[in-house]
């Protein structure tokens, strides 16, 4: 492939985990806005990646904050963060902010929950979200709330009444229903109910690593008959013993794609572009925080203190093209590439944000 396409992340990070702030912040189990990092090696790496735009996660996710309110702050957090950095960043709130972003060599910035618990008990809270330009709503983390079942409840937790009103507000409000992390009969549920094509944005195949945070081959195929986007994310669930590698991701990318057909598949890394940088020093913090995410009970069958939370040889500046790499060689074609690495999520899109 000559030169570097499109490339959107539809769930990742911008931060530097190798700040003192950012590594205090790491433990955190619901760390804040002004906790993470966005310096001048953040940006610097993210525009040497290539990296078009990312749908970061802010708000509520876990813990005792308050959810509305904490998540409106976070809103408040990352405005600044982009107005600051105007050269850097733009906020992304239609598909021609994507455009643009990629035309000035700038990082689109796409505002996005992983749980939804910010809505309270009031589907109304949607348009608020809308206004303040969130495009992204996960309805679900991985323990259950009052929309549906994350991936650690019972399988067959429905989607709930007031999650088919929240579905329907999303609808409404042309924002992306996220059923990443959700279990498998509330992604079920949600993808027949949903008006508008719902999103996985970072996910791996349960037919090759039988986890629940990967996603059935049913789930899969629902989600892309109905026009959705799945993200094949770059996490250690991709691989049974937890030490997922680039291969991995690769081998994940194409069942995906053998499921749901090439037009519906992408990336969703769920890390930041800049790497760790002393993973020895990593390594004993991980176990602190895996304790507490067990202890909290918002952890992830699959986590554990001796697995890295990100592909050990797919992180850093060059990720992104060592996956092109990567995916050439097993025979993928440009145009199948491009799909994959932006151009799906960017008509994904556009068919929820402007229909």
């Amino acid at each position: 492939m000559t030169g570097t396409p499109l490339i959107v992340n539809a769930l990742g990070q911008l931060d530097n985990p190798n700040s003192a702030r950012s590594e205090a912040a790491a433990g955190d189990l619901n760390p804040s806005g002004e906790q993470i990092t966005v310096d001048a090696r953040t940006l610097a790496e993210a525009r040497a990646s290539g990296l078009t735009a990312v749908n970061i996660t802010l708000g509520y996710v876990m813990g005792d904050l308050e959810p509305y309110e904490h998540t409106l702050h976070e809103i408040d957090v990352w405005d600044d963060v982009v107005a600051r950095h105007p050269d850097d960043l733009l906020k992304v709130t239609t598909v021609e902010d994507i455009r643009t972003a990629a035309r000035d060599g700038r990082v689109g910035v796409i505002y996005g929950f992983q749980n939804a618990e910010a809505v309270g008990d009031d589907a109304g809270r949607v348009a608020t979200f809308a206004e303040r330009g969130v495009r992204v709503v996960q309805l679900t983390y991985n323990q259950a709330n009052r929309l549906g079942g994350g991936s650690m409840a019972p399988g067959d937790t429905p989607l709930t009444a007031f999650g088919r009103e929240v579905v329907e507000a999303l609808n409404d409000r042309h924002l992306m229903v996220d059923l990443s992390h959700s279990g498998e009969r509330t992604c079920l549920d949600a993808a027949v109910h949903s008006r508008a094509p719902i999103s996985v944005n970072h996910t791996g195949c349960r037919a090759l690593t039988d986890l629940p945070r990967n996603k059935t081959d049913e789930e899969l195929r629902l989600v892309a008959s109905r026009g959705g986007f799945v993200g094949v994310y770059f996490m250690p669930f991709l691989n049974p013993t937890g030490h997922a590698r680039a291969a991995d991701v690769v081998e994940h990318l194409a069942h995906a794609v053998n499921v749901c057909g090439e037009d519906h598949v992408g990336i969703g890394t769920d890390g930041p572009v800049t790497a760790i940088d002393d993973l020895d020093a990593y390594r004993e913090r991980l176990a602190e925080h895996v304790a507490k995410r067990r202890e909290a009970g918002v952890s992830a069958a699959g986590e554990r203190a001796d697995t890295f939370p990100f592909v050990v040889d797919l992180r850093g500046v060059d990720q992104f093209r060592e996956l092109i790499r990567l995916l050439e060689r097993r025979g993928f074609s440009s145009g199948r590439i491009e799909k994959i690495m932006g151009r799906n999520f960017v008509d994904y899109a556009a068919r929820v944000w402007e229909a």
